[in-house]
């Protein structure tokens, strides 16, 4: 069996086990202690639920996923272009990011409430604002940190080759933001899928997955609620794993290194 193949049995099978036995015991503890089907779901009715209504729940995730992604991409592509130019004129980054910090911290609710009045009451707008302001925070200070926190030495050597400050950002500074990126992306892209459906908590169109749990809960079908959580939790790991291969097939020699230095 080569390396490879056990390194990604070292990284899958953990996971895998730790992810059976919690079912496992899950299953045992509803059974074992009689809980009510109000108070705690057993995993088989809740997977039972969940094949049971799986067109629904993937036209839900479907709504979901569309406002994650592109929350995501925008949230990505603002935050890049704003952390080129807070590291570029420092009194930008005195200005701007105290404002995102202050903005990160007010609630999603309050947020959410205040773009439904500013949109039409079906508007999806609202949530991919949302996802946006939660994802263009994470992404500005993640690489403005990569292109400003980097070696002196080789920002010396290539000063002393005369090189402008154009050259410096490509050679040196953008090159070292990029593990910054992908960090950014793997924290974002399930953060994304958390904020898009909570966004729905907080009215807009009953057509998601976060309205379509509270439904449920609220007509006390817990198993087919769990459902709807399952099919959120599967659409948060499938971002995460996207964002995973990208960053292999961008970075594979960094993310070789660092694999190595982790060992």
């Amino acid at each position: 069996m080569s390396s490879r193949s056990l390194s990604v049995i070292r990284s899958v099978l953990p996971p895998a086990v730790f992810g059976v036995a919690f079912i496992a015991a899950w299953e045992l503890v509803v059974k074992g202690f009689n809980l009510k089907p109000y108070f705690l779901a057993p995993p088989s009715k809740i997977w039972q639920k969940f094949t049971e209504n799986i067109d629904l729940i993937w036209g839900a995730a479907k709504v979901s996923g569309t406002n994650a992604l592109i929350g995501l991409l925008l949230g990505a592509f603002l935050g890049m272009v704003m952390s080129f130019a807070l590291s570029r004129f420092k009194f930008l980054n005195n200005l701007i990011t105290p404002l995102a910090i202050a903005l990160n911290a007010v609630p999603i609710f309050v947020l959410v409430a205040v773009l439904n009045n500013m949109f039409a009451i079906t508007s999806e707008v609202p949530r991919r604002i949302m996802v946006t302001l939660v994802v263009y925070f994470i992404v500005l200070v993640n690489v403005a940190k990569g292109l400003t926190q980097v070696i002196p030495t080789h920002v010396e050597m290539m000063k002393s080759y005369a090189a402008s400050d154009t050259q410096i950002l490509c050679k040196v500074r953008i090159p070292n933001a990029v593990p910054y990126l992908f960090t950014a992306l793997k924290i974002s892209a399930p953060a994304s899928v958390i904020t898009a459906f909570v966004s729905e908590y907080f009215g807009g169109s009953q057509n998601g997955l976060g309205s379509r749990i509270t439904s449920n809960i609220a007509n006390s079908k817990n198993a087919v609620a769990w459902a709807y959580v399952l099919g959120a939790c599967l659409l948060g790991l499938s971002f995460y794993m996207v964002s995973s291969l990208l960053e292999g097939v961008a970075t594979p020699g960094g993310r070789a290194k660092r694999t190595r230095e982790d060992r």
